[in-house]
């Protein structure tokens, strides 16, 4: 079975698990906190996918790390993971707790790539329309500055791309006359 889909059913667990202890946003909080950890500590990463460093000193590094500020729901969580023997999976099952939780509460992440930064005023624009396109209770906006798109945005939501970009119009034309 891929590692996505095993990490997929954990994180579901876990939700599963956090709504019945009414401590959803507790686990959500904890799960984005182990989720930036591991992405700034590659090395945390190897040890919890290294197979030959032994499970209780895996349990001990991320008690010692998380111990005092994660909530015992998502400390017991991580024990019973490395105690299956699947801890190389926990980074991945944090990223698929974050997309199953934004799901659940209708929290889109559009990525907008524009040539400059975005006025609050254009990025207010970006949010009512995908709101009101994709129906989203809250919209997330990641913000990347491309100079080479000379003007426009390029709009990415999920599987789905809008390019409005001038360097992209250019393109197309030079392609069309080409012809």
């Amino acid at each position: 079975m891929s590692e996505i889909k095993v990490a997929s059913r954990y994180a579901k667990s876990l939700i599963d698990l956090a709504v019945e202890n009414n401590a959803l946003e507790a686990s959500y909080n904890d799960m984005v906190l182990f989720e930036k950890v591991v992405d700034e500590t590659p090395e945390l990463e190897a040890i919890l996918k290294n197979p030959i460093v032994p499970l209780d000193k895996k349990t001990g590094i991320l008690n010692g790390i998380f111990g005092n500020r994660v909530s015992q729901l998502t400390i017991t969580f991580f024990k019973i993971v490395i105690s299956k023997g699947r801890s190389a999976i926990l980074f991945a099952t944090a990223k698929q707790f974050v997309q199953q939780y934004n799901l659940i509460k209708g929290i889109v992440t559009a990525d907008v790539t524009t040539a400059t930064a975005l006025s609050p005023a254009a990025k207010g624009q970006i949010v009512e329309i995908v709101k009101r396109e994709l129906g989203a209770n809250q919209v997330i906006v990641n913000e990347k500055i491309n100079e080479k798109l000379i003007g426009g945005f390029i709009l990415k939501v999920g599987d789905k791309q809008f390019d409005a970009s001038i360097a992209s119009g250019l393109s197309k034309l030079k392609k069309e006359f080409a012809l």
